[in-house]
């Protein structure tokens, strides 16, 4: 198990999401940028869908009550065991009675740790991802407060390789780059009412950046921009499905994307949808940085997707490999 040190509010136990739960009106929740998760979790031998830990908040220090492989992704932040830095992106051991700190990111939103074994809490509809709208799942449906004590799993031999040598997905550095810049591209699929905005909404929603504005968190970011967006005839919408990455349009004109926490439902046009590829970008985009909508058709986004999962499958196929090599 491990106990926790220093922790915040939006620190939370996520997994892959809460799946086949939203005609009952329970959202998927889940990690903000997955495929941070997916590699965590592959670089200490757990199922990709594993429980870890999800850092918005910072610092965040645990102390580890018992031998373990550890690894973080994501965000690029200072990772220190006993005051050791330690590589991101990279699994690594640590011995019981030994505290690990994760500082505030320079780049990036999200810190993920994977453990091996997982993280252990209940499951709750099929997840042990915590959903803070419902207040179910993860640790008594809440953020880690300090002297929370997290039960892990059974940790299985594939923990034994220790290593990460060349895994960080080649999108990661471009992403944290463009952060850096203060505007990060994401592709988007038009939406149902996608045609029925104005020429013009639909030009400057495409063509100029949209700022991620303080009033966001895990349930959607606001965006702020130049121009209001309108549609070409205002009508009243029955409220109908939504799913993460969803961008909707108040009638102030400023759009909402749906993110892990969206609402099941709502009345607000669509005007686009983020593809699924591009979820965990979105994730690690702080407030105040800009994002630049790039819209794709369908073949590219299966693609994007397909191609983004391949090389996961790749780096975690090659990794007994690498760990053969560390050692």
């Amino acid at each position: 198990m491990m106990q926790v040190l220093t922790s915040g509010a939006m620190n939370l136990v996520q997994d892959a999401g809460r799946s086949g739960q939203l005609h009952l009106g329970v959202c998927a929740s889940g990690a903000m940028d997955p495929l941070a998760l997916r590699y965590a979790n592959s670089l200490v031998g757990n199922a990709p869908d594993a429980a870890g830990i999800e850092l918005a908040i910072f610092p965040f220090r645990v102390r580890f009550e018992r031998d373990s492989v550890f690894a973080c992704t994501g965000a690029d932040a200072r990772i220190e065991l006993d005051g050791q830095l330690i590589a991101p992106w990279w699994s690594c051991r640590a011995r019981a009675g030994q505290t690990l700190t994760i500082q505030r990111p320079a780049r990036g939103m999200r810190v993920y740790l994977g453990v091996a074994g997982g993280v252990d809490v209940p499951p709750v509809l099929g997840s042990r991802s915590t959903d803070l709208k419902a207040g179910l799942g993860g640790l008594g449906g809440r953020g880690l407060k300090r002297l929370d004590v997290l039960p892990l799993g059974e940790a299985g031999a594939a923990a034994q390789r220790g290593a990460g040598l060349g895994c960080v997905p080649r999108e990661v550095p471009a992403l944290l780059a463009q952060i850096a810049q203060g505007c990060v591209s994401v592709r988007v699929l038009p939406a149902a009412e996608y045609e029925e905005f104005s020429a013009a909404s639909r030009q400057h929603f495409e063509g100029t950046p949209w700022q991620v504005t303080p009033d966001s968190n895990r349930q959607g970011y606001r965006l702020q921009g130049a121009q209001a967006l309108q549609m070409e005839r205002r009508r009243e919408l029955l409220s109908h499905g939504l799913v993460p990455g969803t961008v909707q349009v108040p009638p102030a004109g400023q759009p909402i994307i749906q993110l892990a926490e969206a609402n099941t439902c709502g009345g607000y046009p669509k005007i686009a949808t983020v593809i699924e590829a591009d979820h965990w970008r979105l994730g690690q985009v702080p407030a105040g940085c800009a994002l630049r909508f790039e819209r794709v058709d369908v073949t590219e986004a299966v693609g994007a997707l397909r191609a983004q999962h391949a090389a996961w499958r790749a780096m975690a196929a090659n990794l007994p490999l690498v760990a053969t090599r560390v050692h």
